[in-house]
């Protein structure tokens, strides 16, 4: 981002005023926005994965705002979780990180937990992916980088595989009342990008851009809450959201025969065939 003399000066008052007035006036309409019944998930048994802080701690928040428990029954499954361009690592089951806890780990949770949600049903099953699965490709060859390791690629890569896991999902689930659909919740300002190295003298400069930019958390969070509480999308299943609506997806998202060869590859890495 270069910087000039007198106008880039200029130019950076008015944007900083700008910038003040979207972060004071924003939220408010976001508030606003949000509303919702405080009875509205009464009853309801919600499980978050990555609650503990970020987009799921903001999505656990409200969700209990509005009424939802934990208890033997499942109302809605949120696969919330993820890992954001790390080194090079493996997770203790050798897979690639990044592949092995954004996709393979919800993958076997949320099929260990599908007889629950059936019994449970009408049920919903949340998943948080990205707009930039729209960077990745599934390369069935090499599925836990051993042969290269691009850390933007792995990420856009499982985020593709979240999505033509939901999709597959859908596929699947016609008729027993259980929903699935997949979510992107914009940039946010949460600790996802740790593992980004942020040179020292750029960094408020940064700090400056996810103040006035990001969302927060409890923003970026309002599409998970909505599908996975809303009476709008009961009955909808297999689909692409961002910011509480529907939104198309590229063609590489919506191949049928990879989607299904991705799921028959991701049982048997996760020991769910043999």
């Amino acid at each position: 981002m270069a910087v000039a003399t007198a106008a880039a000066v200029l130019a950076a008052l008015g944007g900083a005023l700008w910038l003040a007035a979207r972060r004071f006036v924003g939220p408010r309409v976001q508030r606003l926005r949000r509303g919702g019944d405080p009875g509205l998930m009464h009853g309801k048994t919600v499980l978050i994965t990555g609650a503990n802080s970020g987009l799921g701690r903001a999505t656990a928040a409200e969700l209990l705002r509005l009424g939802a428990r934990e208890e033997p029954r499942l109302d809605v499954l949120i696969n919330n979780a993820g890992i954001f361009q790390c080194p090079y690592m493996k997770t203790e089951d050798g897979f690639e990180m990044q592949f092995g806890v954004n996709h393979l780990g919800h993958f076997l949770l949320t099929n260990l937990l599908l007889g629950l949600l059936k019994s449970s049903a009408p049920s919903r099953i949340v998943v948080v992916s990205s707009k930039l699965y729209k960077y990745g490709d599934i390369n069935f060859d090499d599925l836990n980088s051993e042969q290269s390791y691009n850390k933007s690629f792995c990420y856009s890569r499982s985020k593709l595989a979240n999505i033509l896991f939901t999709r597959e999902l859908a596929r699947r689930l016609e008729g027993t009342n259980v929903t699935v659909n997949v979510l992107h919740p914009g940039i946010v300002r949460t600790n996802l990008g740790r593992h980004i190295h942020i040179p020292l003298l750029v960094k408020p400069l940064f700090n400056l851009v996810s103040w006035a930019f990001f969302k927060t958390p409890v923003e970026g969070a309002q599409t998970s809450i909505y599908l996975a509480s809303s009476p709008e999308v009961e009955g909808v299943s297999g689909r692409y959201f961002g910011d509480c609506k529907e939104e198309e997806l590229l063609p590489k998202a919506m191949d049928e025969s990879v989607a299904r060869k991705l799921w028959d590859i991701s049982e048997v890495m996760v020991g769910l065939l043999k």
